[in-house]
């Protein structure tokens, strides 16, 4: 699929399933703007890419205005934006009767208002440049089914995905079309840890849990990187101009809806 001329803004494109995405849509064509917290993974990530094709821009998810300035930033000096990837996110575990005020203000601030500044300041652009864009947000087989022990992390994922049906109703007229998706077990630095966050809390040997979840999928294996930028490219691409609203399960077969 083609996505030559396009622009693609990608949140958490330093590493893990962020830079899987962008390096399809570059493959695709498109040019990228990796935004991530700190710039030295930016800057080993960006070698991946053609200069020309890439730049890296240092934000915080959590703070809107940053968020408003990295697309600015990406169409100024790319010439275009027509492309939105809200993939920065965090995990947490916890059993529910232990999670701290502290804890759930982290993880709603990253997955839940690091989507919602997003959304908004992709489809404001938009909206500005006449641009029928495509946003597009991480979710997770947690936004559809809760899990013991992620229950502050599946509260934000359920979360996105009620923003990204509300956003599709409301920026429908405007040809912009808002979809998420859902990874399952990715073989990321995100699982490692809440893989030791398990073995910490329940006394598993470390791995085993990655191991339990591994064992439940269909497929019968871990999902990679790649597997959840082959969606990410159809919904940033034509062929997905009449999909909207929607929270598209990827797992290799894990949670049926």
């Amino acid at each position: 699929m083609s996505l030559a001329g396009k622009t693609a803004l990608v949140t958490g494109g330093a590493r893990g399933i962020g830079l899987g995405i962008a390096e399809r849509l570059a493959a695709d064509g498109a040019k990228i703007a990796l935004v991530d917290l700190n710039p030295d993974p930016l800057a080993e990530a960006a070698s991946r890419f053609a200069p020309e094709k890439v730049i890296t821009i240092a934000a915080d998810v959590t703070d809107r205005q940053q968020i408003i300035n990295a697309i600015d930033q990406t169409a100024e000096r790319l010439g275009g934006f027509d492309i939105m990837v809200n993939n920065a996110g965090i995990a947490q575990v916890q059993p529910i009767a232990e999670i701290t005020e502290v804890e759930m203000d982290r993880v709603f601030a990253v997955n839940v208002k690091g989507v919602l500044w997003g959304i908004q300041a992709a489809a404001a652009r938009f909206k500005r440049d006449g641009t029928r864009g495509k946003i597009i947000s991480a979710a997770s087989i947690a936004a559809h089914e809760g899990f013991p022990m992620l229950g502050a992390y599946c509260s934000t994922k359920f979360a996105v995905r009620a923003l990204t049906q509300v956003a599709a109703k409301e920026f429908a007229a405007d040809g912009i079309t808002v979809n998420a998706y859902c990874p399952g077990v990715v073989g990321t630095d995100m699982w490692t840890e809440i893989d030791a966050r398990f073995a910490e809390l329940t006394g598993a040997e470390k791995g085993a849990t990655f191991d339990k979840f591994v064992g439940s999928i269909a497929l019968g294996r871990a999902q990679t990187p790649q597997d959840v930028a082959s969606l990410v490219s159809y919904l940033a691409g034509p062929d997905s101009d009449y999909m909207t609203g929607q929270s598209i399960l990827i797992d290799g077969g894990m949670v049926y809806r």
